[in-house]
């Protein structure tokens, strides 16, 4: 069995050359249940809800492409080789909202940093730990790493040049956040799980800053687990996710 303790998270030098005020915030948890229950399910659709009406507040402008957090992340994805069509996780949230589209429980990780997202208007998303193969990385492609999204049978890979969060067997979640590998997704029966808060200036910082404490604090709640904060800049490229 891989010996956890030397796994970490890597941001790659020509990251920093694309974005040199970018953060990533991350939280690391160990041992938790997350799987479904419907006992909870009243609790996670008032935790979307509340969170789908507070983000609102990042949709000032009639036309939706001009808020400034949809317009800042469509900005970044013109820097890199992009799938035609994809989107910042964020924009896809905040377009469920904008169009009234409601959201419905997952299960609790899911919920818990879909609804932070929500909350702070910053894109979310998460990795099974036990499924990472070697370190966790985020850089560019080198191109044709494998990429299976979830509920696909044929193989999707990157692009050169696209920005990617990728292991050793391949392609880990493509574009930034925009879409996430079956292998590495997070599921019902996650114990250990990485979640990342993302941000490439300053004023989406401190907002990431925000969130990632009140995301703890959320799974404190939930998971009856310590969890683990760090942060990934560019004076700080490196860090151990299992210690």
């Amino acid at each position: 069995m891989e010996d956890q303790k030397m796994k970490k998270f890597i941001v790659d030098d020509q990251f920093w050359r694309l974005f040199p005020e970018a953060q990533i915030d991350t939280l690391t948890l160990r041992g938790i249940d997350n799987h479904d229950k419907a006992r909870d399910h009243a609790y996670f659709q008032q935790l979307l809800d509340e969170a789908a009406r507070e983000s609102e507040q990042f949709m000032t402008e009639g036309i939706f492409r001009k808020n400034p957090v949809v317009d800042q992340w469509r900005q970044a994805y013109r820097q890199f080789k992009t799938k035609k069509g994809a989107r910042s996780s964020i924009e896809a949230l905040l377009k469920r909202v904008d169009q009234g589209r409601s959201f419905s429980p997952i299960f609790p990780l899911v919920d818990i940093y879909n609804s932070i997202s929500l909350r702070y208007g910053v894109p979310a998303g998460g990795e099974d730990l036990n499924a990472i193969q070697g370190n966790l990385h985020l850089g560019e492609a080198k191109g044709g790493e494998d990429f299976f999204p979830h509920g696909a049978e044929e193989n999707s890979p990157a692009l050169p040049g696209e920005v990617i969060y990728y292991d050793d067997q391949g392609a880990v979640c493509r574009c930034f956040n925009w879409r996430e590998a079956q292998r590495t997704e997070l599921t019902e029966s996650t114990t250990d799980s990485v979640l990342v808060i993302e941000s490439i200036n300053a004023e989406q910082a401190k907002r990431a800053d925000e969130a990632i404490e009140a995301l703890h604090q959320l799974c404190k709640e939930r998971f009856k687990v310590p969890g683990h904060i760090q942060k990934v800049t560019r004076d700080n490229r490196e860090i151990q996710l299992i210690k």
